[in-house]
């Protein structure tokens, strides 16, 4: 008889900013052939509403089973539901906070902390900046208990083209601490010392391995080898690039302080 366990993830979006990072993990675990089970608090659907075009229906039809944040009569509300772990894609203050201290006021939290209690692998995607002591806090004793704090922070050294490659990219590393591979972002492949396959993303001009001291941060970019640009010059040429897909969509309503409590 086989013990392993049923390839199922717990998928929790939350009221802070990032919808678009539940979504496409959702869009991963299914494309990975895992059995996905989501919860969204209150918070996160006005919040979805406001970021995205997709609907709650539409947003439930991602996993293949979707609870109401109030049912604690859930399976997920369970150890002995057997899953791999839980990730919260974005994860609120509010959530982390109760995860940390063992509040379970709803199944977001229930189920958070069945995984910690279980010694399942459970990720939170902290969304807040900047952080006061309280939510250092939190993250400590979350990470205390077993859990990974997993800001998504973007990463510049692949070259994202759009909004969209950050995107994938967090999710793919996120699925990589349940030793999930979705092969569906750029790795970091340095330059070989004796013959780059690609150009580092460090310099255009320059290889790592050329520089007499590695801690020449001049030597290694080639800041010496370029014509010298005053600050004023530097700031109004970042004025003129962007990235594309970075525009943000505009929508008639503004969230009030304290609004995005979940």
């Amino acid at each position: 008889m086989s013990t392993e366990a049923p390839r199922r993830v717990i998928v929790g979006i939350t009221g802070a900013t990032g919808t678009v990072f539940g979504i496409k993990l959702l869009r991963a675990v299914r494309d990975l052939g895992l059995e996905s089970h989501l919860v969204v608090s209150r918070a996160g659907q006005l919040t979805r509403a406001y970021e995205t075009d997709m609907s709650a229906e539409e947003l439930r039809g991602l996993a293949d089973h979707a609870y109401a944040p109030g049912d604690i009569a859930a399976p997920i509300a369970s150890g002995s539901f057997k899953t791999i772990g839980m990730v919260i894609a974005p994860c609120s203050m509010r959530t982390l906070g109760e995860v940390a201290h063992g509040v379970t006021s709803g199944l977001m939290s229930r189920a958070a902390d069945v995984v910690l209690k279980e010694r399942r692998r459970l990720v939170l995607l902290v969304r807040e900046t900047p952080l006061h002591a309280g939510h250092l806090k939190n993250m400590l004793a979350v990470t205390e208990m077993g859990g990974i704090i997993a800001p998504p922070v973007p990463a510049f050294y692949t070259r994202p083209r759009d909004i969209d490659d950050m995107v994938r990219h967090t999710v793919g590393r996120t699925l990589d601490l349940f030793d999930l591979d979705s092969s569906d972002f750029s790795r970091w492949a340095p330059a070989s010392r004796t013959g780059p396959t690609r150009r580092s993303p460090i310099s255009e001009s320059a290889d790592p391995g050329d520089v007499e001291d590695p801690d020449d941060l001049e030597g290694i970019i080639g800041v010496k080898s370029q014509q010298s640009v005053t600050g004023a010059e530097h700031r109004h040429a970042a004025g003129r690039k962007s990235l594309p897909g970075l525009a943000l969509r505009s929508h008639p309503k503004a969230h009030r302080p304290g609004s995005r409590s979940d």
